[in-house]
């Protein structure tokens, strides 16, 4: 009994000369809920949808006011009045707007003659979940036009709904290919750069950099160069074995080849660099295990690759606009279901530089070249 608890004593101080294990292990599961819990299936909010309204009779400002309805009331929808038809589509084109809804300038003719009157519903479609919320809520707001008291959810066959997917059909199958690059990267960068250091760190051969002219920034910017290549090759592989399974098709060829490339290099160095940041005081390999799981969930999850970023309470929202996964991801969706390229997706591209290069300047000044 002795021995055994000698075995025990000694393995309970090792744990506590670990405050950071000790911590993590506390903390880690209430941050999963709070990220996993907020992530998925939640109420969509603040959509933003164009409107065009070519009619100014009394049918017309219906539904606007129905619609208006829903953006007061659930906040489904973030209304945008426009005047331009062209400037609408070309937004939900862009990403700026999720939908755009166009009233037609004899909608409230046909209406009062019984023509079967039509509204247009241009959707970035893209992005299902969304997509189909507005379909059906637009759907509900434009059918009882005729009452006098609203009711929101009823729905009649009075005006026809022309609903207009701008781009090839998305399954859920293909959304989920951005979401598998990101979390190769991911893997890539975790098993590279950082963790070479702290391996080297925990086996003491780190202390053989001390006899060496090296800098700081040659140790930091040689370990992120060397992961770069490995997670580039291994994020590229899983890139195309996902693209032949689901079937995506490549419509522009060598520039659309080019901008995905450019993406995955980009968010390769940026997550690279973050875990240098990170780990680069590290000692002990368990750390680093503890914190691989912790760092998936915080930056995968809220990054829009599973559900969509709009459905996010608004702390969550507004972690994902420092998350650069979130901005990967969108790069990707852009360049692989809209045939976009470097000029429009040039906000993503720019962020995951500008992160890349604090990332690394602080890696560089936080990084310590002693025993």
């Amino acid at each position: 009994m002795i021995r055994l608890l000698a075995v025990v004593e000694r393995d309970l101080k090792k744990f506590r000369r670990n405050p950071v294990v000790l911590g993590m292990s506390i903390l880690m599961p209430i941050i999963y809920l709070l990220i996993l819990g907020n992530s998925f299936q939640g109420k969509l909010t603040s959509l933003p949808v164009a409107v065009v309204s070519h009619d100014t009779g009394p049918f017309a400002k219906r539904v606007v006011e129905n619609l208006k309805a829903i953006a007061a009331g659930p906040q489904t929808f973030r209304l945008v009045i426009l005047q331009d038809v062209n400037k609408a589509v070309e937004g939900v084109r862009n990403g700026r707007y999720k939908a755009a809804l166009i009233i037609p300038e004899d909608f409230d003719t046909r209406v009062t003659l019984n023509g079967r009157p039509e509204i247009g519903l241009f959707l970035d479609n893209t992005d299902g979940i969304s997509a189909e919320t507005i379909r059906n809520l637009v759907s509900a707001a434009i059918g009882p036009i005729h009452d006098e008291y609203v009711p929101i959810r009823e729905k009649t066959n009075e005006v026809l709904l022309r609903d207009v997917n701008l781009y090839p059909k998305v399954d859920y199958y293909q959304s989920l290919v951005p979401g598998v690059v990101i979390m190769a990267i991911f893997l890539g960068t975790l098993t590279t750069g950082a963790f070479n250091l702290v391996m080297d760190r925990f086996m003491g051969i780190d202390e053989s950099y001390l006899l060496t002219p090296l800098s700081k920034s040659h140790i930091v910017a040689g370990l992120i160069i060397s992961g770069l290549s490995i997670t580039t090759v291994i994020a590229t592989l899983i890139f195309t074995v996902s693209i032949l399974i689901t079937g995506i098709p490549f419509s522009r060829g060598v520039h659309q080849c080019f901008s995905l490339f450019v993406i995955i290099v980009l968010t390769t160095l940026c997550l690279l660099s973050l875990m240098f940041l990170i780990l680069g005081r590290v000692g002990h390999p368990r750390i680093v295990g503890i914190l691989s799981g912790f760092l998936n969930v915080i930056l995968f999850f809220p990054s829009g690759a599973v559900y969509p970023v709009a459905s996010f309470p608004g702390w969550l929202r507004s972690f994902a606009k420092i998350n650069p996964e979130a901005y990967a991801v969108e790069a990707l969706k852009s360049v692989l279901f809209k045939n976009a390229g470097l000029a429009t997706i040039s906000g993503d591209i720019a962020f995951l530089a500008l992160f890349t290069a604090v990332m690394m300047t602080l890696s560089i000044i936080t990084f310590k070249r002693t025993l």
